[in-house]
């Protein structure tokens, strides 16, 4: 019998969102609920499996990882993309990588999430009312009339765009490739800069593909941009942004950050973004909704059944 491992399932949610059982007799599925950070430990847990589904880029798999995998033959990976795959090295080693769908809807809810959440000091209220502190210990900064940059106006930056508009905010967005159609489209204004839109926002938030171009796309220089009191929200991957200067920005206090992704996750215990009060962090639950788990597991095993005809579906590379 064919043996498949699902990693990371840190909510024990895969096998509850999907009918495995359609994989019965031929696939015997198990799910791992904790994250092995140890790669021999990996290797040790995977054993002789031919199928792994991954959830995003919880487990990377370079090519050194592929090459300790020789009974490996199919690797599912939630979401149309993961840059945390060498798919050069999947196909050396005979491996099959396939994706699924991921909503956009998802991604934006939570960067709203925590735009508000900064804006209202949520976290600190809440905190302080639980522990009968402080009644109204702050003031609230309004969206109404502010300007919001958007870093990417795909699918996601669009939908941000959305909502802007409904807290009549000022919204402009830039993109290396982002045209001024493209942003008229979208209903917002094309910033003439990425210099202009950190000069010029109240809120930056980011939402591009994390891609050997735009990784560090946000430096120093940006930051040192923003304005006292703005926010940066990042929701997409931590790579975009220049990691020690950012933590530089906000031990000085300049400015506030709404942050669901790191460059090491789970993050570890003793890092500075889970103590700074200037920081709302949350772990990485921009994906993580019934809705998305639905589709992720879904057609996880719409792959599998497609490979194992011999006719694999949504391949990536």
């Amino acid at each position: 019998m064919t043996t498949c491992l699902i990693l990371d399932d840190f909510q024990d949610a895969a096998l509850q969102f999907a009918d495995w059982g359609r994989l019965a007799p031929r696939v015997a599925v198990e799910a791992v609920h904790d994250h092995i950070p140890d790669r021999d430990a990996l290797v040790a847990r995977i054993g002789e499996a031919e199928i792994l589904v991954i959830m995003r880029e919880r487990t990377p798999f370079p090519a050194d990882l592929f090459a300790r995998l020789p009974n490996l033959r199919l690797l599912v990976t939630s979401g149309p993309r993961n840059a945390a795959i060498d798919l050069a090295a999947a196909k050396a080693h005979g491996v099959t990588v396939c994706g699924t769908a991921s909503h956009p809807a998802p991604p934006a809810e939570l960067t709203w999430a925590l735009i508000l959440g900064l804006a209202r000091h949520v976290a600190a209220e809440n905190a302080a009312l639980r522990a009968n502190g402080p009644w109204q210990g702050s003031v609230g900064t309004d969206l109404a009339g502010a300007r919001l940059g958007i870093l990417g106006l795909g699918k996601i930056g669009t939908k941000v765009a959305q909502v802007a508009r409904a807290f009549d905010m000022t919204v402009s967005a830039w993109s290396p490739n982002l045209t001024a159609e493209r942003a008229a489209a979208a209903g917002v204004a094309l910033a003439p800069s990425k210099e202009a839109l950190f000069t010029q926002s109240d809120v930056v938030t980011l939402h591009l593909v994390l891609s050997p171009s735009t990784r560090g796309l946000v430096g120093a220089e940006d930051l040192a941009r923003m304005k006292p009191g703005a926010r940066l929200i990042n929701t997409s991957r931590a790579g975009l942004v220049d990691q020690p200067a950012l933590l530089r920005a906000l031990e000085e206090g300049r400015i506030f950050a709404g942050l669901d992704v790191f460059e090491q996750e789970p993050l570890p215990a003793d890092s500075p973004f889970r103590r700074l009060p200037n920081v709302l962090a949350l772990p990485h639950l921009g994906y993580v909704t019934a809705a998305n788990y639905r589709s992720y597991f879904t057609e996880a095993v719409e792959d599998i059944e497609a490979w194992l005809a011999g006719a694999p579906i949504r391949v990536l590379g």
